[in-house]
C-alpha cells in the first residue's frame, strides 16, 4: 500500500512539472527566475565544516523596513527602480529573523543586543554583558555578574579578534566585544568610588593588553585622553577624560600600532605581530554623506585591512563590524544619511565576502534593532525612496511601469514623501508658547524632500527618533549557516557562531545531521 501511495506521488509530480511548462505564463522573466532559484535552493548542501573565521556585520538600526529604504536607494542609484535590486548580503543563501527585546524592555537598546549576540544570553536595557541580576548604574552589582563574551572564548583557542566601527569605538555595539558595565554610558570614566569595573576605554586597552583585542578601528579619540589633550590640531577639540590619563600612549608603550588619519591608517604595517588601535575622530565617526570632507578612511577601507591583518594567524580570527551611523541618522529623522551609511555597510559586506572563503568562514549580516522608520503607500514604482510618493501608473502599454508624474496628495492636498517616521525632530507638531502642540504639514517638493538636510515628517514630537521592537533579519552563509532558520531570539546568534568554530570536522562526512547536533536544537521560537 505504501509502495502504491509513493508512486501515486510521484506520477502528481512529474504531471506537474510537465503542465507547468504549458502553463502560460511559462516563458515570462518572473515564472523563470522564480524557477531558477528553486533549483539553486534545491542544490545547495549544508557546510559542516569547522569555521575556522567568523565574520559579525552589524548594521546598527538596520531593521527590514531601513534594509528596505536602503535597497532601492542602491538600486536607484544604480538607474534601476530600486526594489528588484538586490543587496549584497541578500544573496546570502541562509536566512532568519531575530526577535531584539531586552529583558526589561520591548524596544531594545544597542547594548543588550550586541551584547545578547556576543554572549549568548539576553540582558538588561542599556548594560552590557552582564547577566539578569546586574543593575542598570549600580556598580555593586557588577562583582559576580559578568559574561564570558565570545571574543574571550575564541581567544583561549588562539585566534585573533578584531572590531570596527564608524561610531565610537567605545559606544554600545562595539563595546559589546569586549566591556562589561553597569552603564554603557560610562565610556570614560565610572561613578566616584566604582571599584568593581573599570570604564569602557580603559576595558579595551586592558583586553588589548591581555590578547584578547587585536584589532580595534573606529571613533572615539576622546574617550582615551584627557581633558587638558589637544586631540589634533585640525580636529581642535579636546579628550574627555576627567582622570587625564592618556589611554593612547598606554597602548602604544605596550606595543600597539596607532593610527588616527588617512596617512597613519594607510601606514599601519599589517603583516606586524602588533596589535592595532586607530582611532579616526574625536567622537564618532563621519556620515558617509560627509566623508569626502573627512580625512578618515571608509567602512570597507578598513574592513579590508582589518581582514588583512587578522588573516595572518592561521588558527583564524572573530571580528565584529558595525556601520554605527544608520543608527544615528535615523535618530535624527534623516533618511538621507540613513541610506548612504547604508550603502556603505553594503559595500564592507561585499568586500568581507570578497576576501573571505565560504568554506572556512561564517559570515552574519544582521542588526541589533530597527527604528520607528515606515514607508507611505500608495507609491508607484522608481519613486525616489528619499523623495515624494508619486501616483501608481496604470498606463502600463508598451511595458511603462515607472510611477505617474503625479504625486499621491494627502487628505489636506499635500504631496507626502516615500519615508517618514513615527516620531522624532521632523514632527508635523510644533510646540508653541502656552508649551501645547499643535500645527500642519509642510508643503514640500521632491527636490526639497531628497536634500541631505531635509528630515523626513514624523508624528509625535522627540528630539531624537526612537528604535522599535520589531524583528531584525539575519543572512549567513558559510560553515553552519544553515543553522539561521525561522524565527529565533537574538541572542541564538551566538550559539551558532560558538558551534561553527567547535564544530567537529568529521560531522562533514555523516552530511551534518541535525539530530546529532546539539547547538540544532530549538531554531525556531
Amino acid at each position: 500500500m505504501k509502495k502504491l501511495l509513493l508512486a501515486s506521488v510521484a506520477a502528481l509530480v512529474s504531471t506537474a512539472a510537465v503542465a507547468q511548462d504549458s502553463l502560460p505564463q511559462a516563458n515570462s522573466q518572473w515564472f523563470t527566475d522564480a524557477q531558477a532559484k528553486i533549483k539553486e535552493v534545491m542544490a545547495r548542501q549544508p557546510n559542516t565544516k569547522r569555521a575556522k573565521n567568523v565574520i559579525l556585520l552589524v548594521a546598527d538600526g538596520n531593521g527590514v523596513t531601513t534594509n528596505y529604504a536602503t535597497r532601492l536607494f542602491m538600486g536607484q542609484q544604480e538607474g534601476g527602480m530600486g526594489d528588484d535590486y538586490v543587496l549584497p548580503y541578500e544573496a546570502f543563501p541562509h536566512l532568519a529573523l531575530a526577535k531584539t527585546y531586552n529583558i526589561n524592555a520591548q524596544t531594545p537598546d544597542s547594548a543588550p543586543t550586541a551584547g545578547a549576540m556576543n554572549t549568548g544570553v539576553k540582558q538588561l536595557f542599556n548594560t552590557i554583558n552582564l547577566n539578569e541580576n546586574g543593575v542598570f548604574e549600580d556598580c555593586a552589582s557588577v562583582e559576580g555578574n559578568t559574561l564570558k563574551t565570545f571574543a574571550e572564548i575564541v581567544s583561549e583557542s588562539d585566534k585573533s579578534v578584531g572590531i570596527i566601527s564608524t561610531a565610537r569605538i567605545t559606544h554600545a555595539t562595539p563595546a559589546a566585544v569586549y566591556a562589561k558595565t553597569a552603564a554603557r554610558d560610562w565610556e570614560d570614566s565610572v561613578p566616584e568610588g566604582c571599584t568593581a569595573q573599570k570604564d569602557i576605554a580603559s576595558q579595551l586597552i586592558d583586553q588589548m593588553k591581555a590578547g584578547v583585542i587585536d584589532l580595534a578601528m573606529g571613533g572615539g579619540r576622546g574617550m582615551f585622553v584627557g581633558a587638558d589633550t589637544t586631540l589634533d590640531e585640525q580636529e581642535g577639540t579636546k579628550g574627555k577624560r576627567a582622570d587625564g590619563k592618556n589611554l593612547i600612549d598606554e597602548a602604544t608603550e605596550a606595543g600597539a600600532q596607532y593610527a588616527w588619519n588617512t596617512e597613519t591608517f594607510s601606514g599601519l604595517d599589517l603583516a606586524a605581530d602588533k596589535p592595532v588601535l586607530a582611532l579616526f575622530e574625536g567622537s564618532h565617526m563621519k556620515y558617509e554623506a560627509d566623508r569626502t570632507d573627512a580625512d578618515e578612511p571608509s567602512l570597507a577601507d578598513m574592513t579590508k585591512a582589518a581582514i588583512e591583518y587578522l588573516s595572518r594567524n592561521e588558527n583564524g580570527y572573530y571580528l565584529e563590524i558595525e556601520a554605527g551611523r544608520v543608527d544615528h541618522a535615523n535618530h535624527d529623522g534623516n533618511a538621507y544619511r540613513t541610506v548612504t551609511d547604508g550603502v556603505a555597510f553594503a559595500k564592507a559586506v561585499a568586500m568581507a565576502d570578497e576576501l573571505t572563503n565560504d568554506e572556512d568562514t561564517l559570515i552574519i549580516v544582521t542588526a541589533d534593532h530597527e527604528h520607528a522608520i515606515a514607508l507611505n503607500g500608495y507609491c508607484g514604482r522608481g519613486s525616489p525612496i528619499l523623495g515624494l510618493c508619486y501616483d501608481v501608473n496604470t498606463n502600463t502599454a508598451g511595458g511603462n511601469y515607472k510611477h505617474a508624474d503625479e504625486p499621491n496628495l494627502a487628505a489636506d492636498g499635500k504631496p507626502y514623501t516615500v519615508i517618514g517616521f513615527l516620531n522624532g525632530a521632523g514632527s508635523v507638531l510644533k510646540e508653541q508658547e502656552d508649551k501645547t502642540f499643535s500645527g500642519s504639514r509642510d508643503d514640500v517638493s521632491n527636490e526639497e524632500a531628497q536634500d541631505k538636510e531635509y528630515l523626513q515628517q514624523a508624528l509625535i514630537p522627540m528630539t531624537s527618533e526612537t528604535h522599535a521592537g520589531t524583528d531584525v533579519a539575519i543572512y549567513a552563509k558559510g560553515p553552519w549557516s544553515h543553522l539561521f532558520d525561522g524565527t529565533v531570539e537574538q541572542n541564538y546568534i551566538f550559539h551558532v557562531m560558538n558551534h561553527a568554530v567547535q564544530a567537529d570536522d568529521a560531522a562533514a562526512s555523516t552530511g551534518g545531521a541535525m539530530e546529532a547536533t546539539p547547538a540544532a536544537a530549538g531554531t525556531a521560537n
